[in-house]
């Protein structure tokens, strides 16, 4: 025997076993893959005018876009498909609801859609009549039929608590089917109504925002937009949604800045930083000799006192209370 012989066997035992580790990992994986084709899909679906999300079991395979019938706890609706409800997909919803998807859209049902669609007109106006003739203090803005005619939501907006019982039982009685009255706020309004914003874009809130995030003037003051209220105003007459969209990242910047009223060191000698640029990471700085320069914040060599930022907050305090 030579020497070699056991190596070989060794090299021959090694090759076996990865062999047999492969194929027991594609076994594996075969039984994954027939384990998640034989549970029932899941999809994210949009549904109703107020664009909610839920998620919804499905017999069949769908798409983005597919338009389809789902049952939800309002009844038979129309809905559109977003995305697979992956976990990933579903972390990213807050507090969606349940259904199931019943079928793809068919002519019919179309057809049967856009009756429901044009008989809206009607009940807003019959609903219009009845709110005068009652002397109720509220203002309709949307109806909406669903596609099983099983119920019709009237969306109204009001600035007191309103008796609606009388209404919604002429609305009924007049209607032949079930009426859920929903109060709004004037955010939901643009929601419901609204088509473009000031950027010439269709606005957020009735395109992708499914919830809408308190912004403030805080967030207008730290990314120096104007302070003018019709500027930053959106359609529905409050702070414009898209403040808040990058005031994450100018906080997380701004934190690498020394606040307004330190002292820092420079190459140049001593200043005090007088105001921030903080998305060019820059700070406009008094110099000992009384000029006022903009230097970049990695220039500065210190900070020998830390400010508070007092001056800002003053401001920001002001603008909170006059706009």
């Amino acid at each position: 025997m030579s020497i070699d012989e056991p190596i070989a066997e060794s090299n021959e035992a090694e090759s076996n076993e990865a062999e047999s580790n492969e194929q027991t990992l594609k076994i594996a994986a075969r039984r994954a893959n027939t384990a998640t084709l034989s549970s029932p899909p899941q999809y994210v679906i949009r549904t109703g005018a107020v664009r909610s999300l839920s998620v919804m079991l499905a017999s069949g395979r769908f798409d983005y876009g597919d338009r389809v019938v789902v049952k939800t706890e309002r009844g038979v609706e129309f809905g559109v498909v977003l995305c697979e409800a992956t976990p990933a997909a579903v972390s990213q919803l807050e507090e969606p609801t349940n259904g199931r998807i019943i079928r793809a859209m068919s002519a019919e049902d179309e057809r049967q859609w856009q009756v429901q669609q044009d008989k809206t007109g009607e009940d807003s106006i019959l609903c219009g009549q009845l709110v005068q003739e009652l002397g109720l203090m509220m203002q309709l803005v949307d109806v909406e039929r669903l596609l099983g005619n099983e119920r019709i939501v009237f969306y109204f907006l009001a600035d007191v608590r309103v008796d609606f019982r009388i209404l919604v039982r002429r609305l009924s009685d007049a209607l032949k089917t079930r009426i859920e009255m929903r109060q709004i706020g004037v955010r939901d309004e643009a929601k419901l109504l609204a088509d473009y914003g000031d950027c010439g874009k269709p606005i957020c809130c009735n395109t992708h925002l499914t919830k809408m995030p308190p912004v403030s003037m805080r967030m207008a003051k730290l990314q120096k937009a104007t302070l003018d209220p019709s500027k930053i105003s959106g359609r529905c007459g409050r702070l414009k949604c898209c403040l808040r969209y990058e005031f994450d990242t100018y906080e997380e910047l701004q934190r690498d800045l020394p606040p307004v009223g330190s002292r820092v060191v420079t190459a140049d000698g001593a200043a005090t930083v007088m105001g921030q640029e903080i998305l060019s990471q820059q700070l406009l700085v008094q110099t000992e000799d009384n000029r006022r320069i903009l230097i970049a914040a990695a220039t500065v060599l210190a900070v020998t006192r830390r400010g508070s930022g007092k001056s800002e907050r003053r401001e920001r305090e002001y603008d909170d209370e006059n706009v």
